[in-house]
């Protein structure tokens, strides 16, 4: 860190590289640390509304029990950064010492030169070290850092005095990584696009519903009547046009737009935001692939099977004959950004679920907008209108299975089909999603017979629909409001976030 010029050759010719000076990364250290100089944490990085993950991860932090470090992973614009600083300000406001909080951005220019260890121990350093008081390190983009990952194994298998918490994308956590590395080491908190839940708080108008021990039991407590259903509905139809994003939710309370503007602004904002940058920028970056436009190809035709279960010999054929390890690698950069996730079909063996075809889905159905640009057409299609529906559905249950650790499948034996299958190992729940309430039940019916351990556990999800429990039903499936739904979902998956994280100690 003090050499402030080194001289190396290339081909023969003197190349200057130019390398920061101590002072400069003292500088770096200073903007971006402000509360070292008592000036607190600006609103504008960590506003007072809050995300759940920004409101808990900071207790298990301090309670750091057991031991771990942890890395917020998701997708690009979710409002990860956000969720750290305002991690940062909870930790201050708790009585920890300015001086132990150390923020650093990895993908600063000055900071990329330096190897992450050099610069935590100039930190450590900097203070005269106090028996059981570790400095707790934010490492914004940390996978910048060369070796970070075994950077932070050395932290912890040495005992380094830190605690940390780090975001990343998915794609750049998993670039190069070494599995071994974050074994027993750190946790992984994915913060995906918000639920219907978060945007009902987000506008004041949040619904309370008695949590279960599980989303069965939560299922089973439900209301007959949810508050100003109709209400409900509206803002759930303006939730699927805008997307969980938010930059994007911000906007539309602040804004008078109607539906067809907030719905193409929103493919607009997520287009250059997240798509492209995926496409184009990340993707290519980690892994190293010189097609981003075949890649952008993969996804518009992966769009347009939102909802289905995917044949990749069609799907390779209609890409100009792509070869199928590259569909199954491209595939899987598509899952590793979050920008879509697959479902195993369900089976009572594991090698039969490995084996079936997989169902796609985006994990926001605005991406999948955004992808084809379809502008106006989600609101005068029926069918589309339908598949989103189930997305949105899809969507948020795979956050709960996600933060629980459940299996989320969904199950096809044709004739026969099953939308959704949360595997939870002593309350499994099976849902299919339609668009009216008289959607079939067959496949219900047939499922919850060839599996017994779902009997009693078998929803139809439409809108509109009433709130009725399969033992009340003749056909022994019951049904609910997509409302209902959401609702339920969405706060039994903040149940188990808060679970994960544990409880508060002091520092």
């Amino acid at each position: 860190m003090n050499a402030k010029l080194a001289t190396t050759f290339l081909k023969g010719a003197d190349v200057a590289i130019w390398r920061p000076s101590a002072e400069d990364v003292q500088r770096v250290f200073g903007e971006q640390n402000p509360w070292h100089r008592g000036s607190g944490i600006p609103d504008i990085l960590a506003p007072p509304v809050e995300r759940p993950l920004a409101g808990l991860l900071w207790k298990r932090l301090v309670a750091d029990e057991p031991r771990r470090y942890e890395l917020i992973l998701g997708p690009r614009r979710v409002g990860k950064t956000t969720a750290m600083y305002q991690t940062a300000r909870h930790l201050l406001d708790s009585g920890l010492s300015p001086d132990r909080l150390w923020w650093l951005r990895m993908d600063h220019p000055l900071l990329l030169r330096e190897p992450l260890g050099d610069l935590v121990r100039g930190i450590l350093g900097s203070r005269a070290p106090v028996a059981g008081a570790e400095t707790v390190l934010l490492l914004d983009e940390l996978v910048y850092a060369q070796d970070w990952d075994l950077w932070l194994k050395t932290f912890y298998d040495d005992r380094w005095p830190v605690r940390i918490i780090a975001t990343s994308s998915a794609t750049a956590a998993l670039r190069g990584r070494r599995p071994e590395s974050g074994v027993g080491r750190w946790n992984e908190q994915f913060l995906m696009p918000y639920l219907f839940t978060e945007y009902l708080d987000l506008r004041g108008e949040g619904v309370s519903v008695q949590i279960g021990r599980n989303l069965a039991e939560t299922l089973a407590m439900l209301p007959a009547r949810l508050p100003d259903p109709a209400l409900l509905a509206a803002r759930r139809s303006r939730f699927l046009l805008v997307g969980g994003f938010p930059e994007l939710l911000a906007a539309d309370r602040s804004a008078s737009l109607d539906d067809a503007d907030q719905l193409l602004l929103s493919q607009q904002v997520l287009r250059s935001d997240a798509v492209e940058r995926a496409v184009y920028k990340d993707i290519p970056q980690s892994f190293g692939i010189d097609n981003p436009m075949l890649l952008e190809r993969l996804l518009y035709v992966l769009a347009g099977q939102i909802t289905d279960v995917l044949s990749p010999t069609g799907l390779c054929q209609e890409l100009d004959g792509m070869a199928q390890p590259t569909f199954d690698r491209y595939l899987g950069y598509l899952e590793q950004t979050f920008l879509v996730f697959r479902l195993t079909n369900y089976a009572g063996a594991e090698a039969t679920v490995q084996r079936r075809g997989r169902k796609l889905y985006f994990v926001d159905g605005a991406l999948r907008n955004a992808a084809l640009q379809r502008g106006l057409a989600p609101l005068t299609d029926p069918v589309e209108m339908g598949a989103l529906l189930e997305n949105l559905a899809a969507a948020t249950l795979h956050v709960l299975a996600q933060h629980s650790g459940v299996r989320l499948h969904h199950w096809r034996d044709r004739p026969h089909e099953v939308d959704l299958v949360l595997d939870h190992p002593t309350h499994p729940v099976a849902f299919e999603i339609g668009s009216s309430p008289r959607h079939s039940r067959a496949g219900l019916r047939e499922f919850s017979a060839r599996f017994p351990r779902f009997a009693g556990r078998c929803y139809v999800v439409a809108p509109e629909a009433p709130l009725i429990q399969p033992d009340e039903g003749s056909s022994g499936v019951g049904s609910l409001s997509l409302e209902h739904f959401l609702i339920a979902v969405g706060r039994q998956a903040e149940a188990a976030l808060a679970a994960r994280l544990g409880s508060v100690a002091a520092f």
